[in-house]
């Protein structure tokens, strides 16, 4: 099996101007090495058929992408519309300033087949395409953000990759996020 990192995740993992809550210690080269040349811990299934979460012990100071919002530090949160990409629509999105979240214990990358990939308009010879890494406590999957289901469920002229929108996925993703939040450094 061949993974390759797309330019989608290369920009939003490896940004040309680092950041404190993206993937450090580590090339997209060497990232790209890495996970071909050590089997997950774990394979877990992804939100659809052509998606797939490979667990690895995490193997870079890399940082828990997430943190639990408290009475404590609800006054750090900050809002924006932003988009991903020129192409999409801006969207509402919150974070932390200002907190320090722990060393992640795993990465569980994002795959995407070869055939979404190509849907989306990513060609490639290799099986698979990472698109997206959880840094993550536990060996499990972080729940897509609301916004991400809803984008998701657009379809691809969107940013979305045309997966209907699942209630119950979208319920317990709201439950998630009403009590956790991403942080910037």
């Amino acid at each position: 099996m061949s993974i390759v990192l797309t330019e989608f995740a290369i920009k939003r993992l490896f940004p040309s101007k680092p950041r404190r809550n993206t993937i450090q210690d580590c090339s997209a080269q060497e990232f790209e090495r890495y996970i071909n040349d050590h089997a997950p811990l774990q394979v877990l299934d992804g939100y659809a058929p052509f998606c797939k979460l490979h667990v690895h012990r995490n193997w870079t100071s890399t940082r828990c992408l997430t943190v639990p919002i408290s009475d404590d530090n609800r006054h750090l949160l900050r809002s924006d519309y932003e988009a991903r990409t020129d192409q999409e629509l801006p969207v509402l999105v919150r974070w932390f300033e200002g907190v320090e979240p722990p060393r992640a214990d795993y990465l569980i990358v994002i795959l995407y087949d070869r055939e979404q990939l190509a849907k989306e308009g990513t060609m490639t010879d290799a099986d698979w395409g990472v698109v997206g890494c959880m840094y993550t406590a536990e060996a499990e999957e972080t729940p897509m953000a609301p916004i991400t289901m809803l984008r998701n469920a657009l379809g691809v002229e969107e940013g979305g990759s045309g997966v209907p929108l699942d209630r119950q996925a979208y319920q317990r993703s709201v439950a998630f996020w009403q009590a956790n939040a991403n942080w910037r450094g």
